[in-house]
């Protein structure tokens, strides 16, 4: 795809975890520029390195297009709006002034890709894995409708939680699975932590995070939801119960998952379908598509965090351990990044797909 200049991107809440991560992978993107951050009116009017002071999270060093940018106010919309073709959402304040604030922002005809959950459940808000449900897109004409805009709309991204399981059983959807059980094993960068800010998670497991096991739950039957009169409807199957763990890894989420079929298929077959599977991603070749969107490791003891979490740059799944279980039919674990696939880096997914499609574009 040919860009006669680059967009321009806003990012709201830019100074939090989920923010920089936004900031770090959008350096030197080949679509987008970050021209605007936004945060809360205490960072505003500071530059972007004082703002963030000494709470840069990331491996990488900030770049230098960002350290002199001025934070504006999120709350001034109006004026945030104004300088950019869209804007990517990471705002950390109540689930009700997040839904306020991203429909504001979308009435100013300005598209928001969320990373937030406030607008997981709104009926025409499209939840996507670009990979996985593309289709539901289309739901953003109705949107539009009911908010009044030509251009404006948002779409968001799902739980980190689900990302290295839910496109698994995508792979395996025509073996029909329908009842599943899942633990995770989630990094504490989900929380937008690091062990310094954290000292507590130090050799220790936190077996409750908040909201997370509804969300593991439930947010992969929207994925593989139709869209009826407009609005998307959740699949029934198959029915997923889950544990969500808090353990001392920073980045990566891994899942233990049981599966049980109703078309009993060989290993071989399931192997060949994850490693198989790709999407619109893949096949127009977008800037932060992974080649390999699944791969499977035949070593006993992978996928590890250490050794695997940044396969195909953080944005592809990686899973191993697939056997034959006693009580169900299948068993194996997954691993996916999660604040690269499961946040930031998902999101831009979803922008790059909304932009080739033709749902982004310069105002």
């Amino acid at each position: 795809m040919e860009m006669k200049r680059k967009l321009r991107v806003g990012i709201l809440g830019a100074t939090g975890m989920v923010g920089q991560r936004f900031i770090a992978l959008l350096e030197n993107h080949p679509w987008y520029e970050v021209i605007t951050v936004a945060a809360s009116p205490r960072s505003a009017g500071k530059t972007y390195e004082e703002a963030v002071g000494g709470r840069w999270k990331m491996a990488t060093p900030m770049p230098e297009s960002v350290k002199d940018l001025v934070v504006m106010n999120v709350n001034e919309v109006e004026k945030v709006a104004s300088g950019v073709d869209f804007v990517f959402s990471a705002v950390d304040m109540s689930k009700e002034e997040i839904k306020a604030i991203e429909e504001e922002y979308a009435k100013t005809e300005t598209p928001v890709v969320s990373n937030n959950s406030a607008h997981r459940w709104t009926p025409d808000v499209p939840m996507v894995v670009p990979e996985i449900n593309p289709e539901h897109f289309q739901v953003i004409e109705y949107q539009r409708k009911r908010l009044g805009t030509k251009k404006g709309f948002i779409a968001v991204k799902p739980n980190c939680s689900i990302q290295s399981y839910a496109p698994v059983l995508t792979a395996w959807k025509e073996f029909e699975p329908y009842e599943v059980v899942a633990t995770t094993y989630q990094a504490i960068s989900g929380a937008g932590k690091t062990f310094k800010d954290w000292p507590e998670m130090v050799e220790n497991i936190i077996p409750y995070i908040g909201g997370e096991e509804e969300k593991s739950e439930q947010e992969p039957l929207r994925l593989w939801g139709k869209i009826e009169d407009g609005v998307i409807v959740k699949a029934q199957e198959p029915v997923i119960t889950c544990q969500c763990i808090r353990v001392p890894v920073l980045n990566g989420h891994t899942a233990a998952v049981f599966v049980k079929f109703r078309k009993k298929p060989a290993k071989e077959q399931l192997i060949e379908k994850m490693v198989s599977f790709k999407g619109l991603p893949q096949e127009l070749d977008l800037p932060s598509a992974p080649k390999q969107f699944i791969q499977y490791l035949e070593e006993d003891n992978r996928p590890q965090v250490a050794a695997d979490v940044d396969f195909e740059k953080g944005m592809g799944i990686s899973v191993g351990r697939l056997r034959e279980d006693t009580v169900y039919d299948y068993k194996f674990v997954g691993l996916s990044h999660n604040t690269v696939r499961g946040a930031a880096g998902g999101a831009v997914l979803c922008a790059e797909l909304l932009t080739a499609q033709g749902y982004i574009e310069a105002k």
